[in-house]
């Protein structure tokens, strides 16, 4: 537009225009200081730094075998933050999840978009390359005191789980971007940090009767019910199959579901139905009758940007892609 004639020109150099841009499109709250202080506008801001980089912003998970971890990328002031996010250790079940800057991109003195390392013995920013190709995102980095990290430092930042996996290196790290998923009539819970992985995947229509809660005192008893339902629910899924049919609708007022957990580790993959104990709108736990253990689940309180799906097929084909599909059908 801007070529087209002298007055659309003048329009579009209207930094008030491409203020409200950065705000609608990216959530960039006002600061005129930082404006003055980089020696910038708007107008520069949108078309050197956050559109260019807009493909990136959103949740990844570290693509490699062993530990898994997030990197959140977000908008921040005037700049995009990465900020690698893992599960805090020995603590409270409602903690926060534990997170430290990885790399900024922001404007130079030039006005170009420059990517700055933050992570590394020294923390110095320094410079970091990053590459997407469709769902993977690439991050390189060729400094070398990345490799120097001591044992220590290491476990006093993230933990002893941290540690445990050998590939931790800053220096290139690919990543696949997540969405947040669409409900529907089978709930999963699914983990997506730390060394195993699990799936916990929730019958919303297979509702076990508590009967005041002594079935929870009768670990025979309960076994019993989980391994009856779980046959049922194996007949009516070969009979939906046979028919072509879907599950009913639920009919709501218990709190206590039929639920199969589904784990792997170095290529095995186990599968242990149970009983899922909602409390509330952000715990639920999972009785396990077989191995007699108990787990509760907290909601992750943390507030993620751009990491809704595009579609509807979007998310199932991520996880698809991302995990072998006999992790889901057990």
């Amino acid at each position: 537009m801007g070529k087209v004639c002298t007055k659309f020109r003048r329009i579009l150099h209207i930094d008030t225009i491409w203020r409200r841009r950065c705000r609608e499109e990216f959530g960039v709250c006002e600061n005129l200081q930082d404006l003055e202080t980089v020696g910038t506008s708007y107008r520069e801001v949108y078309a050197k730094l956050l559109h260019p980089h807009r493909h990136i912003l959103g949740l990844w998970q570290l693509d490699t075998k062993g530990l898994k971890t997030l990197l959140y990328v977000a908008v921040d002031g005037l700049g995009i933050t990465g900020w690698t996010y893992v599960p805090c250790l020995n603590t409270h079940v409602d903690g926060p999840m534990q997170f430290k800057p990885a790399f900024r991109i922001r404007l130079t003195e030039t006005k170009s978009a420059v990517v700055e390392c933050m992570e590394g013995r020294h923390r110095r920013p320094h410079c970091r390359h990053l590459r997407i190709r469709k769902d993977r995102l690439t991050s390189q980095c060729k400094k070398t005191d990345h490799l120097k990290d001591s044992p220590t430092r290491l476990r006093e930042e993230f933990g002893t789980a941290l540690f445990l996996d050998d590939t931790l290196r800053y220096h290139c790290r690919t990543y696949r971007r997540l969405y947040l998923p669409f409900h529907g009539k089978c709930a999963r819970l699914k983990q997506i940090t730390g060394i195993t992985f699990h799936i916990l995947q929730i019958h919303l229509t297979r509702r076990i009767e508590t009967r005041g809660g002594e079935i929870f005192g009768d670990v025979d008893e309960l076994s019993r019910v989980v391994r009856e339902m779980g046959e049922q629910v194996l007949r009516e899924q070969q009979q939906q199959q046979e028919d072509g049919t879907e599950d009913s609708e639920g009919h709501g007022g218990e709190m206590c579901f039929y639920g199969v957990e589904t784990g792997t580790l170095d290529g095995s993959v186990w599968h242990s139905p149970g009983v899922v104990i909602l409390f509330d709108e952000n715990h639920l736990g999972f009785i396990d009758p077989e191995f007699k253990s108990f787990f509760l689940f907290g909601r992750v309180q943390n507030t993620f940007q751009n990491v809704e799906a595009a579609s509807p097929q979007a998310f199932p084909e991520m996880i698809k892609n991302i995990h072998p599909d006999h992790v889901y059908h057990p």
